[in-house]
């Protein structure tokens, strides 16, 4: 077990005491995934909003994100906070970035592939971030300088050097289809010169398999803030690379990532940049 571990970007390493704001990061996921799986098994029931094309919220997402809230704001009322559900609460230096349930259309369906994601903010700089699966009971946790892990070992990005044998995540244009033809192009390009192709659903936990060496790399456009934040520092943690299409660090900004191990991330940009007029982010 301990050679698979390694050989998926995981190492049997115990981390480091866990920072404060991490600790609380923690806390507010796990409440936010009890709320979750305890729905999970009434999903008929639950009222759903429609809030844009292919775009949805539960009464469970809701749910889910006022336990978060409650949870940081006992610990540190004076935070700013992003929210998917209840938008921008002004506030301090620090700003916590939270989707509560990322991958509602799955979790809608009953299929088993959403995540948690709570990313903090230090003057506009990644400083926290928690993925947490509740489904599979996975904690992904990353401060900045001190690495990224998985439960209590330490993630590494994959090792891949080529595309050959790479196994790739990305999200398919769902909301805007502007660049769904440009899309179409380099996914195709990709299942040809790779091992295969996986588009699970929830971008953040998506992420979290890149920092943990599950998927050599990932890709997506028309993302937002909440999406990324998290999985975009436990990459970084993990020794990978993350940048928008025009190879920019404003990909918070922008919506659009690539992210992987040095290798196979610049590969992937190479191949999207040759869809996109220079400087497209």
């Amino acid at each position: 077990m301990t050679q698979v571990l390694a050989s998926r970007g995981v190492s049997l390493y115990c981390p480091l005491p866990m920072h404060p704001m991490l600790n609380i990061a923690v806390r507010a996921a796990r409440d936010a995934g009890k709320v979750i799986i305890q729905h999970v098994n009434r999903l008929d029931s639950l009222k759903i909003t429609d809030k844009g094309r292919n775009d949805f919220v539960s009464e469970v997402d809701r749910m889910a994100e006022a336990v978060i809230i409650d949870t940081l704001r006992k610990a540190y009322p004076n935070h700013a906070i992003l929210a998917e559900e209840s938008g921008s609460h002004r506030g301090d230096e620090y700003q916590w970035v939270i989707d509560p349930l990322d991958g509602t259309t799955n979790y809608l369906h009953g299929f088993p592939q959403f995540s948690v994601s709570i990313a903090l903010r230090h003057k506009g700089v990644l400083d926290q971030a928690v993925v947490y699966d509740p489904w599979g009971d996975e904690l992904f946790t990353a401060s900045a300088g001190a690495g990224a892990w998985l439960d209590n070992r330490r993630m590494r990005v994959s090792s891949r050097i080529d595309l050959s044998g790479a196994l790739l995540g990305t999200g398919f244009p769902y909301r805007n289809h502007e660049h769904l033809d440009a899309y179409l192009d380099i996914f195709r390009e990709l299942i040809l010169a790779t091992a295969g192709i996986r588009r699970p659903g929830s971008a953040a936990l998506d992420l979290a398999y890149v920092a943990a060496g599950r998927l050599d790399g990932f890709w997506e456009m028309n993302l937002c803030t909440w999406d990324i934040a998290a999985g975009a520092l436990l990459i970084q943690e993990a020794g990978g690379i993350v940048t928008d299409f025009g190879s920019k660090q404003t990909f918070l900004e922008s919506g659009n990532v690539i992210a992987g191990g040095p290798k196979v991330q610049a590969l992937l940009l190479e191949c999207v940049q040759k869809r996109f007029e220079p400087g497209f982010a």
